[in-house]
């Protein structure tokens, strides 16, 4: 119970922040960027959710597209998601993004591999152009281990109010996890660069990775006067500094 007190009352005190650094983003006019990527039931959802509860509902976009139409998939890879970038004093969270066709697309090839290298080589100029453009991108990685995902799959199965989060994939996340793995670090290795860092997040303690990540994204926007914590180096570091430290 005490445990679950402390977790409420850093959640209160870091979404205060969150709500007065939005505010002066918005002020300032920056366009903010927040691309959540990760294995499947890593906590992505339940991240955005308390990141997003009270954040102005007319400045912020919470971005999660469909499967790709018959269309968007003869246009350039990237078109899709143009359309949602953040104008000025605008903050938009991807919840899954072109990363796609860095994990799920090359391990259930819904892409060629020829696609696939493409990706990874457009990915950091695309990014590039991004945050030339005066973008702030935040881009994180989910972590979970084996254990814990099979348990949150299973449960989701079981859960009438769920049944939102259950996907015909799903199976897939367990059977095809080496391959996931091999995947996941290729694309960190290709698409982590200056402009664009990716940050890693260990996700088996929910609760401490969520207020990780707002820690997080308050440390990167950085506003003059805010009173944050630092996000703790052992659940969430760089990807530079992953090798070990990842579920395999």
């Amino acid at each position: 119970m005490g445990k679950n007190k402390d977790y409420e009352r850093d959640l209160e005190k870091l979404q205060i922040e969150i709500v007065n650094t939005q505010a002066w983003a918005i002020e300032k006019g920056l366009k903010v960027l927040i691309v959540f990527e990760g294995r499947d039931s890593a906590g992505k959802d339940g991240a955005i959710k308390r990141l997003t509860e009270f954040m102005s509902p007319r400045q912020t976009r919470v971005v999660a597209l469909p499967k790709p139409t018959e269309r968007e998939t003869s246009q350039w890879y990237f078109q899709r998601y143009v359309p949602h970038l953040p104008a000025a004093g605008e903050t938009v969270i991807f919840n899954r993004s072109w990363y796609n066709r860095g994990g799920v697309e090359r391990v259930m090839g819904f892409c060629t591999p020829e696609q696939h290298e493409q990706f990874l080589k457009d990915a950091p100029r695309f990014e590039r152009m991004l945050t030339d453009s005066g973008i702030v991108l935040i881009k994180l990685w989910l972590d979970i281990s084996k254990g814990e995902q099979a348990k949150r799959l299973a449960e989701r199965m079981e859960d009438p109010l769920k049944k939102f989060k259950v996907s015909s994939l799903d199976a897939e996340a367990q059977g095809r996890w080496d391959a996931y793995s091999a995947a996941r670090d290729r694309m960190l290795d290709e698409t982590d660069s200056g402009p664009a860092p990716w940050t890693v997040v260990a996700t088996d303690d929910k609760k401490t990775a969520r207020l990780n990540i707002i820690r997080h994204i308050l440390t990167t926007l950085n506003r003059p006067g805010q009173t944050a914590d630092k996000p703790d180096k052992d659940v969430l570091f760089p990807a530079t500094k992953a090798k070990g430290r990842l579920a395999d």
